[in-house]
Order: structure tokens, then sequence, then C-alpha cells
């Protein structure tokens, strides 16, 4: 993965170029790992060449103690240079070589597809990451060399992400649909922790007329056998005769059945009564309306359909964040802490805005951390989900992602400007990304099951064959 903190936080590219990103589950220093440095090599088969030790056979190739070394001593001096822990060498160097070993399996998969990369791409790719960090390509190659990082290294690094993201585009991504149920699901979970309910619900129901101005005697005969029906009910009898039978409701021909309404159209106590039923299930008490007495049945539930005004709408989220990066002289307790004092001090009455004009290191700190209104998708998730559950004007505890620690206000929400449309459209976007990401998780555990690793040192990977 090309590192963070050496091309900078740009959300738009990074998005497209973290292809790599959910390969941090395999491993703790994963976001450490430059994908294509001291990549691993064919077998050297030159007569009179002295051959590296071989740390590990993956399938038909492997890769050696010198690359193995290599990149552990790449990955302890950027953790030394960035201040934080260094773990013990026979971790580290365990860590990184599952890394090693989980990369070189995807790009001898790309190989296997016939994928490739050619060089005005990679130009192209370099050419972006300069330009988001508001450099020249010159400029930026010596900011990368004065990292310590060769600039032929951090190009094949650019060459192995762009391989990969084609490898998983084809592998993974091509593959994702997303129903419109699913959409429907995610813009009502989008709409912060004030939603209502938005879910259309399917009833049917046995109705005994009692208003309330009527004569005490016929409020408990109705009582008395709505009680009765409700035990009828419960016991198993079919709850469709019941209805036909007994209830004086228009649709007692039908059944009871109500059809699919939203709870706008439904008596509060139906709502009330959906919350805690299962479908199939009868409401285990008599609902008591200003009109009479009610037995239902929850039959189904569904996300809110069509385009009328019950329809769900997509939420946007005027949010505004400070960021500290995590390296670069800022440790992981060092950035929570200064984000936990500053939470305090808004909470005393501290204007945000001019903290995060002061710390923030993202591009938003000159207009004090305002991001605009943001659409479902549009942040980490991370970052979403910590949003998501934030009311009006709250502050977020430190929210970890990848490009370090944010605090996070919601100033206030809105439904999307334009057609439902056009907002089930991002949405559906939104969606993909997310259910690609776990498919490419998903992938990646299968791949690995099915390679030939058969680790030569120590106690990594108990020295199995796999």
């Amino acid at each position: 993965m090309l590192w963070p903190a050496i091309i900078g936080v740009f959300v738009g590219i990074m998005k497209k170029l973290r292809v790599a990103a959910l390969a941090a589950s395999f491993t703790a220093v994963a976001w450490l790992l430059p994908a294509g440095m001291a990549q691993a090599q064919e077998l050297p088969a030159t007569i009179g060449q002295t051959v590296d030790t071989i740390a590990a056979v993956v399938n038909d190739g492997v890769i050696t103690q010198r690359e193995l070394d290599d990149r552990v001593e790449l990955i302890s001096r950027r953790l030394t240079q960035q201040n934080a822990p260094v773990p013990p060498v026979d971790q580290l160097r365990a860590q990184v070589l599952n890394q090693m070993v989980l990369e070189r399996i995807q790009l001898q998969k790309a190989k296997e597809d016939g994928i490739t990369v050619d060089d005005v791409s990679v130009q192209r790719t370099l050419e972006r990451l300069a330009q988001a960090n508001g450099m020249d390509l010159a400029t930026y190659r010596a900011r990368i060399e004065s990292a310590g990082v060769p600039w032929t290294t951090f190009m094949n690094d650019a060459r192995t992400e762009l391989t990969l993201s084609k490898l998983r585009e084809k592998e993974v991504d091509s593959r994702i649909s997303v129903s419109d149920a699913e959409v429907a699901n995610y813009i009502a979970s989008q709409r912060g922790p004030n939603a209502g309910q938005t879910n259309d619900l399917h009833f049917e129901h046995i109705f005994l007329k009692a208003p309330l101005n009527a004569s005490e005697t016929d409020i408990e005969a109705a009582q008395h056998k709505a009680d009765a029906l409700l035990k009828q009910a419960q016991g198993g009898e079919k709850f469709e005769s019941l209805a036909k039978s007994n209830s004086q409701a228009p649709d007692a021909g039908k059944g009871g059945d109500m059809g699919f309404l939203p709870p706008s159209k439904l008596p509060p106590e139906f709502v009330t009564a959906a919350s805690t039923l299962r479908p199939g299930e009868v409401n285990p008490s008599v609902i008591r309306t200003s009109d009479g007495f009610e037995i239902v049945r929850l039959v189904e539930r569904r996300s809110g359909q069509g385009t009328s005004a019950d329809a769900p709408k997509l939420v946007q989220t005027h949010v505004r964040h400070i960021l500290l990066r995590v390296g670069d002289g800022m440790s992981e307790p060092e950035a929570r802490q200064r984000l936990l004092q500053i939470r305090q001090d808004v909470a005393s009455g501290g204007d945000f805005a001019k903290f995060a004009r002061t710390y923030s290191q993202d591009g938003s700190a000159s207009q004090g951390g305002d991001l605009g209104w943001v659409s479902p998708g549009e942040t980490v998730p991370e970052f979403e989900r910590a949003m998501n559950t934030l009311q009006d004007g709250q502050v977020s505890e430190p929210v970890r992602t990848e490009y370090g620690y944010h605090l996070i206000q919601v100033l206030e929400r809105r439904e999307a400007q334009g057609s439902v449309a056009q907002q089930m459209d991002l949405a559906r976007q939104a969606i993909g990304q997310r259910k690609a990401e776990q498919s490419y998780a998903d992938w990646l555990r299968e791949l690995r099951d099915s390679a030939y690793v058969d680790y030569k040192i120590g106690a990594i990977g108990n020295g199995a064959q796999q």
C-alpha cells in the first residue's frame, strides 16, 4: 500500500488506490507495508550466482531471506521515525513475511489472469499523486527520496498497486450486485439517531367496533369477545378465518388483510406493536383504539417502496472534523490524548472551528474543519459510522481511520436534493463499495487457503505446507 504518511491525505485518489487495505486484517503491520517494495522474485538460476536462503515458497515462486530482511529493516526504520513501538523482531518478521506471502499470491493470480500495467499508467498515477499533494512530479520525487525510499522502488509500488486494483476489479468488484431492497434499507440506516420508522408493514387484523362514546355494556362485551378471539388466534386457529367470521372492518372479506402500508397510514398502536413482533406473530394483547378493539398479526415488513412522500430519502450530513495524522513525531496515544483534550475544551465552550484551524492536518483546516454536506459513501466507513451515531451539535470521541485520528462534529442533517432515483443511485454506489470490500476480504482468504505456502524459517506458520 502506498504510504499515507508520504503521499498525504487526498480522499478521492486514496479511495481508488487503497485496494490492498483489507489485507491489513491479516497482519497488524499491513498499513506500513509498501506493496511493491522488495517483492518476492522467482528463484534465481544463473550459474555462479549466490542464491539467498529461502524464507518461504509460494506456489511456484519464492521469497528470499534477503528480501524479507530488507522489508523488515524498512518497516522497523519507519516505525522508529514515527516514534511508534517496534514489535519484537521475531513477531515483526512473522507479520511481514505473512503479508509478503499474501501479496505474492495475488500477484501470481494477476499473472495467471493476464493482468498487466504499462509504464504510461504508472506515470499517470504518479503525476496524479504529485498533483494531489500540490507538487510537480520532480518535487514530489525529491520528497519521496528524502524519506529514504528510492524512486524506482516507489514506482514499482505504484505498479503493483494498480495491478492489484485491476485484479480486484476482475475477480470481485465486477461480480457485485445491489438489490432495490438493500438500497432502501441503506438509505434508512443513514438517517441518524433521530430516524423514525421507515418500514412498510403488512398486517392482518380483526376489528370489533366499540367507540369511546359507546355504552359501558357494549364496550365490555366487545372487549370480552376480543379477548376470546385473541386466545383462539394464539392457539393456532387460522387468523384469516377468524377475521372473515368476526371482524367488523371493511376488509373482513379478505381475511382482515391490510396489505403493505407505510407507518404514516397506520394507527400509532399498530406501529408500536410492530416494533416487538416477528413476521407471523400475533400481538400478545388486544389493542384499544378510539373506534374499538383490534387483534393484529404482523405478516411481513419491508423497506419503504415507491416515490411517494413515504419513500425513504437519502440524508446528507453537514459535518466538520479535526484530523491528527499518526507519525512524523505524533504517536497514536499522543494523537488520541490531544483530541480528547480538545473535545473537553469544546464541551466547555471552546470554538471547534478555531481548534480545527490550529491543529487539524486536513485540507479542510482553513475552513474550520468544515467538510460541507456529506452524502452516504463519501467518507471512509469508520468515519461514517461514527458520524451517523451523533446528534446535531454533538462531538465524537476520537475516531481512528486509515488517515489518522478524527474528532467529528455533526452540525445538521437534511434530505438530499434530487429525485428519489438519483438518491438511490448514490446509495447503490455506496452499498456496492462496502459489499465489494467484504467480498474482497473473503476472496483473499480463499485465495490464501488454496495456495501452497511452505515457510522455511523459524516457527512462522508453524512450518506448515498449505
